[in-house]
């Protein structure tokens, strides 16, 4: 028997675009058909089997929750291009990385962390990610319908957003530090 993927586990499509409500919906439904509480008095072995589901919706749940988790996850089970495989990135972005990092660099420096300043970085770079998930979504919506010989193009599409992605996590992280 083969291992159950994270959409299998909470009964969802094989899809970026997911019913947030519907994932929520299944996965405290099947935890609580498999929470260890409740198998308490079982055999050994059925408590450890009791727990190891757990442990893998409590997995599934929390990367499905996540948009760019889930975009990582799903990029892998379509057999993209992991981060250690695609780092090159487009040398106007890291450009622009620098000159965002030197920014809040100067932020830190100058101001407090409840500054209006950083407040507007903060939703600068918020946005920013916001539109790099709905990017995300329309090329896996192109990658559902894609021919085989398009697949390959898209995924690595979806490899560089996601590589911006973590730029930009890594700044919004940096920016709200102190």
């Amino acid at each position: 028997m083969s291992e159950l993927t994270h959409f299998e586990r909470l009964g969802l499509s094989r899809r970026f675009a997911i019913d947030l409500a519907e994932l929520e919906r299944n996965y405290l439904g099947r935890s609580r058909e498999s929470h260890p509480d409740y198998h308490h008095l079982a055999a050994a072995a059925e408590q450890r089997a009791s727990m190891e589901t757990t442990a893998a919706l409590n997995e599934a749940y929390a990367t499905l929750r996540a948009p760019f988790r889930r975009a990582e996850y799903l990029l892998a089970l379509e057999g993209g291009p992991s981060a250690a495989d695609h780092k090159a990135m487009e040398a106007a972005f890291l450009e622009e990385m620098l000159e965002l990092r030197m920014e809040i660099e100067d932020l830190r420096e100058s101001s407090s962390v409840d500054s209006p300043s950083r407040a507007t970085m903060a939703r600068q770079l918020t946005e920013r990610t916001g539109r790099l998930q709905l990017d995300l979504a329309e090329q896996f919506e192109r990658l559902e319908h894609a021919a085989d010989a398009a697949r390959g193009t898209i995924l690595l599409s979806v490899r560089q957003l996601l590589n911006a992605a973590r730029y930009l996590e890594g700044l919004l992280r940096d920016l709200r530090a102190d």
